[in-house]
């Protein structure tokens, strides 16, 4: 999956008409962790900062069956903010904090 993101509404919206998939590239979402990690891991070595995010949003969370590790979510979130993304900057900023 391309892992771009929408609005909520427009996301209401698709699923209002019974759209599961993903709106961009059509993949279907994945049913469980293993195969959602598999996904996510598959954008992050392709560098997308978004799926790097979020990546250290699982864990820093230790969601999706990765153990709770604040270091590596650290360092996810930097490659992410020096790739561009302004999510992972506030995450950086706001663990510092």
């Amino acid at each position: 999956c391309c892992m771009k993101r929408i609005c909520k509404g427009c996301d209401l919206a698709a699923r209002k008409r019974g759209m599961k998939d993903c709106l961009f590239c059509r993949t279907p979402s994945p049913d469980n962790d293993v195969d959602k990690l598999a996904m996510i891991r598959a954008r992050v070595e392709k560098k997308d900062p978004a799926a790097i995010k979020l990546l250290g949003d699982l864990y820093y969370h230790g969601s999706l069956g990765l153990q709770k590790n604040m270091r590596r979510a650290m360092e996810l979130w930097t490659e992410a903010a020096e790739l561009g993304s302004i999510e992972a900057l506030y995450h950086l900023g706001d663990a510092h904090f």
